[in-house]
């Protein structure tokens, strides 16, 4: 069975909060706690997440409307079901322009009242799913497609399955391109939390200050341009996954933050003073090696240990090159824009198998989907194929020079790439860290961290 929704109830009748409390736990969805003011549930709400509230207009001390329009600037996605008596039926009506989701007369009916909650979580779901389309609008939501049957990807999927049923916090290694955020999908897709949010943060892609804001949220007026209260990323994930996408660039002065939030599931907003307490199940992703990051003192050696509760490594795209044609004709499948499918020629295969792939399956995506561009007819033909590939990417059959080593280092590799990608780009960055299918951020790291000139 899924993770048990979040559920508040508010009324000062305390016969009813028992009656509701017992109904609605015999059904084994809900984890439910019970307020028996207002003031009361605003102390719940600045210290737990919930999904929805079943709340009682006319009560002592703080009433219902001054609680609804607290949950509506601090918890925006949190669903609320006003619980009223017939002879406040337009005041309730009030309430849905104030942001309540629905209402339900006394004495309700508990079927209704049941379905009625149910929808309102349908309708959080739809909330955050909107909310997380229009902050990650360059992720290719709802594709998940694992291409592949070498033995090396066969036994992470096997592995990644296995643990999916586990609380357990997982660490994905691999060189960039190589599909890190599928598995975590998988391991989602697989795990008792698949009905919950899956929430993807690029951790590369942001700066320090943006980055702690999209993880925690923050408080109204906490900096600049804060004009409301904003719910964090930890927040929209309560109940399901998170996936922290380059969490080996996270900088020193975030770690310690991330470090409690993994160790205790609490934290407080930017801005704030208030500890909240979320739900989660974390799964990171890294293209560094994190302990030579430890021993440089770039990631704290106690998140670490933290992060790395089980390991799983995906090989890159040369150490499962019995994957290339399968998914060249996957992605010759998807890029193809008119109703004849293309093929790739014999040469174009060849030349494709006899690649190094150092942007991995990312990089030969792009080559497939540049590939059907050029290509005139129903046959992508060798000279469809970017110069780069067709000039050097087979493999150099050659003894190395006196004092060469023979086999290239992955990050050699990667610097080589990078270089290319640039010198055909004009040294355009915008243009290159598109092509290889990272952030701008991220590129100008692998510029310095590998020491590359750019003309000026």
């Amino acid at each position: 069975m899924g993770q048990l929704y979040h559920l508040l109830i508010v009324d000062d009748e305390e016969p009813l909060r028992v009656i509701l409390e017992s109904e609605l736990g015999d059904t084994g969805e809900f984890s439910i706690q019970t307020a028996a003011d207002g003031a009361q549930a605003i102390n719940l709400i600045q210290a737990k997440v919930f999904d929805v509230i079943l709340l009682d207009i006319r009560m002592p001390r703080v009433g219902g409307i001054e609680v609804l329009q607290f949950v509506h600037e601090y918890s925006p996605t949190t669903q609320v079901i006003i619980l009223t008596n017939y002879a406040d039926v337009r005041t309730a009506i009030e309430t849905i322009k104030l942001g309540a989701y629905d209402f339900i007369a006394k004495p309700y009916e508990f079927d209704e009242l049941l379905s009625t909650i149910r929808r309102a979580i349908e309708r959080r779901q739809l909330t955050i799913d909107n909310t997380l389309m229009k902050s990650e609008l360059s992720r290719k939501s709802g594709k998940f497609e694992l291409v592949g049957q070498s033995p090396s990807f066969m036994k992470l999927v096997e592995s990644a399955t296995r643990f999916a049923a586990s609380d357990s916090f997982v660490l994905i290694q691999g060189a960039s391109g190589t599909g890190k955020e599928l598995i975590a999908s998988l391991i989602h897709r697989r795990s008792p939390r698949n009905d919950r949010p899956f929430v993807a943060v690029n951790c590369a892609s942001l700066p320090d200050a943006l980055l702690e804001s999209e993880l925690f949220g923050h408080e109204k007026g906490a900096f600049t341009d804060a004009y409301e209260a904003k719910q964090g990323l930890v927040e929209v994930a309560n109940g399901g996954t998170l996936f922290l996408d380059e969490i080996g660039d996270i900088s020193l002065s975030i770690q310690p933050k991330l470090l409690r939030f993994l160790e205790t599931g609490e934290f407080r907003r930017v801005g704030g003073t208030n500890q909240l307490s979320v739900d989660v199940r974390v799964i990171s992703a890294t293209n560094k090696d994190l302990r030579s990051e430890v021993a440089a003192g770039r990631f704290r050696e106690d998140l670490l240990y933290r992060i790395n509760v089980i390991t799983l490594t995906v090989p890159s795209l040369r150490e499962r090159s019995e994957d290339i044609a399968l998914l060249a004709s996957h992605f010759l499948t998807r890029k193809s824009t008119s109703r004849v499918l293309k093929s790739l020629s014999p040469e174009a295969m060849r030349l494709m198998e006899g690649y190094d792939w150092p942007g991995n399956v990312r990089e030969l995506e792009h080559v497939i989907e540049g590939a059907v561009l050029m290509s005139s007819g129903t046959t992508v033909e060798a000279a469809d194929l970017p110069p780069s590939l067709q000039r050097k990417g087979t493999r150099n059959t050659a003894a190395p020079a006196a004092g060469e080593s023979p086999v290239l280092t992955l990050d050699q590799l990667e610097c080589i790439h990078i270089k290319r990608a640039l010198e055909e780009f004009g040294y355009n960055r915008a243009k290159t860290a598109e092509a290889l299918g990272i952030s701008k951020k991220t590129l100008y790291l692998k510029i310095k961290q590998f020491g590359i000139p750019i003309p000026d």
